[in-house]
């Protein structure tokens, strides 16, 4: 397919906005954590303002989302959501009592969650309209957290934890200001119907589109359990900033090569077989990682997010953009953004922080692990009841 001139700084652009928005998620997921205990907050406190966030961006995910596909734009929503994150991160910079953080925090994570499942939306338009695969530009997330991963860690790590807030208002206007360069896409023709509720609400009815959901919601306690605490974890067993930094980038740089060979051989595998593996990879390294006592050992278990997150969210994007009709693309990606992060970082954050706290890490773990196991176990029925239908 011949590109048209604009295609490339199209493409380039988004791929700019990946890059650092995966910065600020370093941040948001990993050390803002760190920044949370350096206020001196428990553990427990620590859990409910992870929780907090996910609690807000169930209504602020849809409320964004199905603004953008109803006036058909998602550049002008994105600009708004992270000017809120600029202003928001500024304020949240200044505050040190719990009171001021859980309500800016909060207040934050509703201009902070929505701006992914659009991200992603724009590049799956994107992709379509040039004749690309998604993850040749989301790839590009990827080698963003990698790098800020390493880069944040080092800074934190030289200057203390108390500059977290400071660098993430940095990345806000960094990417606010490569928000203004980006492009809405115009849909192909014909598939410019209009959003309607009740259509949305067909959709969420259909049994394979519950049962997709259900198991996600399973694998994705168990992924942010792991996501919330693995810093806290790493600093009790001695890890310093930079080798938690180490740790953040391995894994982000173990997508980067599972990522490029789904763009190029994924379309080959179905996706519940893919679906099934990764679940399977995701309980084997929850396993391991509750029988880990050395942060070389968390560090290497690292490696198997390529396998576990790397697998299963490429795969998961393109079995969305089957079940969803193109007219309601942001809203789902929103929909599979809440189950995926929201919903489940409401409970792993609340009741991993007092998992963590009173029953100890080895628990912690393995209660992640069975979450991770019934998702495995959904998936199979999933792929056999497939099976079945085809053998019909």
């Amino acid at each position: 397919m011949k590109l048209s001139h604009n295609a490339r700084p199209d493409q380039n652009w988004l791929r700019a906005l990946m890059f650092t928005i995966f910065g600020s998620t370093v941040l948001v997921v990993s050390y803002l954590q760190l920044y949370f205990s350096h206020l001196g907050f428990s553990r427990a406190e620590i859990g409910y303002l992870y929780g907090i966030g996910p609690l807000v961006s169930v209504f602020s995910n849809m409320f964004w989302s199905m603004a953008s596909d109803r006036y058909k734009t998602v550049r002008k929503v994105m600009i708004i959501l992270l000017g809120g994150q600029l202003i928001t991160g500024v304020m949240l910079a200044n505050a040190t009592s719990f009171g001021q953080v859980f309500m800016l925090v909060t207040l934050f994570y509703f201009f902070y969650y929505p701006v992914y499942p659009l991200a992603d939306t724009m590049a799956i338009t994107t992709a379509s309209k040039y004749g690309r695969n998604f993850t040749s530009i989301r790839v590009f997330g990827s080698i963003g957290y990698a790098f800020f991963a390493l880069s944040i860690g080092y800074f934190l790590g030289s200057f203390g934890p108390g500059w977290t807030m400071w660098v993430c208002v940095t990345l806000a206007t960094i990417t606010l200001l490569i928000g203004f360069r980006l492009q809405d896409q115009n849909e192909p023709s014909g598939s410019s119907s209009k959003m309607e509720l009740s259509g949305l609400w067909a959709i969420l009815k259909r049994r394979d589109v519950l049962s997709f959901f259900g198991c996600v919601f399973l694998l994705a306690l168990g992924h942010r359990m792991n996501e919330a605490f693995l810093t806290i974890t790493l600093k009790d067993l001695g890890a310093s900033e930079g080798l938690i930094g180490w740790s953040l980038l391995i894994s982000s740089v173990s997508e980067i090569p599972i990522f490029l060979l789904l763009s190029k051989y994924g379309n080959r595998y179905k996706e519940l077989p893919l679906l099934t593996f990764a679940a399977l990879m995701y309980t084997l390294r929850l396993f391991l990682m509750s029988v880990s006592d050395t942060p070389a050992a968390v560090v290497a278990i690292q490696t198997m997010h390529s396998v576990t997150f790397g697998i299963f969210y490429v795969t998961a994007v393109r079995y969305i953009t089957r079940l969803v009709p193109d007219a309601y693309r942001a809203t789902g990606m929103a929909l599979f953004t809440i189950v995926w992060s929201s919903a489940s970082g409401l409970l792993s954050g609340t009741f991993g922080g007092l998992i963590l706290d009173h029953a100890g890490r080895q628990v912690f773990y393995l209660t992640a692990m069975a979450f991770s196991l019934a998702a495995l176990l959904g998936f199979i029925l999933k792929l056999l009841s497939s099976m079945t239908k085809r053998a019909q």
